[in-house]
């Protein structure tokens, strides 16, 4: 395997990040890493989406600090929604001529000028063993970490000759979340010896306090050799086998000065804003505005971040939209997204105080209890033009609340009784036929599916998914534990696809989790407030113990370095 097809799959990630930032800016930069050690090599990629000229980008004050390893261009095109956006990249292998902080200054073509970059680049690395050819090594970012606070493991693989057949044992820890992260590859030079280095990732959430061990990874490959022949089905050179040496974090508890009742959420940053669809001073009684709120957590995934609680007075009403949550990567790590949007109604004219939103996190850089806010707002509510301040509540259309009389209801009334009639009694008759269908063929009793099959284990890909359900249950997320109940009890049940959460409970015959079922359910569509996750996730973990022949995740023994060509 080539250098040059190794950092291939390196630059999508780059691109994919250009080409969401390509929405705001026409000239954008990224870098694969911002830490390096002298006589490595990092990849710069810019990308340009207008009629930028990025061959005559002038290059002389980069080439102040960093040489230039190999220069190459790629287009590409993107359709968003219909949109067709063409992008140019120019690739640049570089290598920094000194230690210290570096900086790689801004680019300008045209209009546009990138931003620069710092690169801190340490000393050159050494070799304990000089004649070593392979070297394996594991390393951490940080030796104690808060529980469900995110450690980075890096597997680094060293090689000055050529492998093939690469491959690195996959990482399987029973008390903690594994997620894993883009690989690095890229050159190092050593004593005046090429290397080329591999790196694999991973951000790793532990479950539970105390000590947290790494077990000794495995890293297999072949020495290459070339064919004499295209005849020679030979397996080519010596096996080489790497270990690394097994690591232990201490994962600390939850502080006692953490806010009781309050959702855990160790994080490196925490970010959270808003805007609006309509600016809310501008809104009339009876109209509606949108209001979304974004938390951006650094190094937390995005089930663990809280729900936003929409509080208003009592003549204003939230009509709370599904949350999004996601979860993005950068050089540090995960970065967990959620969004919580809601419709916003005032029933009549007047002022009104929106609450402040306050959400307590612990800083894991400083180890100190910080808070994000959205302060308090105040609004100010016009009367409808010919309608008096006190009307009736009005309430967004498609709500089964708005009362009677309300404009969002005064097309329905309108309508022709005859229609609503008909319909009334074709219902009644449906109604009739079903209930005379029962009564001729009464239920029969159903045994749970996991009793008529004691003999059999868990459906591939349910450890997986009961850990999902178990970080989205100790967050307190309730869209994200519904989301994840439902992905584990299509694990658990793989002949029952569409199964909703309710009758998922029924099926598992449990009555634990089907009360903890119907509470997830009124925190998301009735009560409107916070959810605490501890009775799903007993009831779950209970039954799921209970389960003979607990099967799990079924994964072969090894982990690719890079995806195989088909």
């Amino acid at each position: 395997m080539s250098v040059t097809g190794n950092r291939t799959w390196l630059g999508l990630g780059l691109l994919l990040w250009l080409w969401c930032a390509a929405a705001q800016a026409a000239l954008e930069v990224a870098v694969d890493r911002q830490q390096i050690a002298l006589g490595d090599s990092l990849r710069l990629v810019i990308a340009a989406t207008g009629d930028e000229d990025l061959d005559g980008l002038e290059l002389r004050k980069l080439l102040a600090d960093f040489e230039i390893l190999q220069r190459s261009t790629s287009s590409s095109t993107s359709i968003i929604n219909g949109q067709t956006t063409r992008t140019r990249q120019l690739l640049l292998d570089l290598t920094p001529r000194r230690e210290g902080t570096l900086e790689i200054p801004a680019f300008r073509a045209g209009a546009e000028t990138t931003r620069p970059l710092v690169i801190e680049v340490g000393p050159p690395p050494t070799l304990a063993d000089a004649d070593q050819e392979v070297l394996f090594e594991a390393e951490v970012d940080r030796q104690e970490v808060y529980v469900q606070g995110q450690v980075l493991l890096t597997l680094r693989i060293q090689q000055a000759i050529n492998l093939d057949s690469r491959s690195v044992s996959e990482l399987d820890l029973d008390q903690a979340f594994v997620k894993p992260l883009e690989q690095n590859s890229f050159q190092r030079t050593i004593n005046g010896r090429p290397w080329l280095v591999h790196e694999v990732r991973y951000a790793i959430f532990p479950e539970q306090s105390g000590t947290l061990e790494i077990p000794a990874q495995l890293f297999t490959a072949r020495e290459s050799s070339g064919r004499r022949s295209v005849f020679d089905l030979g397996g080519g050179g010596r096996q080489l086998q790497r270990r690394t040496e097994p690591l232990t974090i201490t994962v600390k508890p939850r502080p006692d000065a953490f806010p009781a009742g309050s959702t855990w959420l160790p994080a490196r940053n925490l970010t959270l804003e808003e805007d609006w669809s309509t600016p809310p001073d501008q809104l009339q009684a009876g109209e509606s505005a949108t209001r979304t709120v974004r938390l951006r957590g650094e190094g937390v995934q995005g089930a663990q971040l809280p729900p936003v609680e929409f509080a208003a007075p009592d003549a204003l009403r939230y009509y709370p939209d599904q949350p999004l949550v996601d979860d993005r990567e950068d050089g540090n790590g995960v970065v967990g997204l959620r969004r919580d949007s809601a419709a916003l109604v005032a029933s009549r004219a007047g002022s009104w105080t929106l609450p402040e939103v306050r959400i307590p996190w612990w800083d894991t850089e400083s180890d100190s209890l910080r808070y994000a806010v959205l302060p308090a707002r105040q609004i100010a509510i016009a009367a409808a033009p010919g309608a008096a301040a006190d009307a009736g509540e009005v309430t967004v259309p498609g709500s089964t609340l708005a009362p009677r009389g309300s404009p969002a209801l005064a097309g329905v009334e309108r309508a022709p009784q005859r229609l609503w009639q008909l319909l009334a009694g074709v219902f009644a008759l449906g109604w009739l036929a079903t209930l005379a269908w029962h009564w001729r063929h009464p239920r029969r009793s159903v045994e749970s599916p996991l009793a008529q099959d004691t003999g059999s284990s868990t459906a591939p890909g349910e450890a997986r998914a009961f850990k999902q359900l178990q970080a989205a249950c100790t967050s307190n997320s309730a869209p994200q534990a519904r989301r994840a109940l439902l992905a584990w009890g299509r694990a658990r049940l793989p002949g029952r696809a569409g199964i909703n959460a309710a009758a998922l409970a029924a099926s598992l015959n449990d009555p634990a989790l089907q009360d903890a079922v119907a509470g997830l359910d009124r925190a998301l569509y009735r009560d409107g407030g916070g959810w605490d996750g501890a009775a799903l996730l007993d009831a779950a973990a209970h039954l799921r113990s209970g389960a003979p022949g607990r099967g799990g995740d079924q994964h072969s023994d090894t982990l690719a370095l890079y995806p195989r060509s088909t």
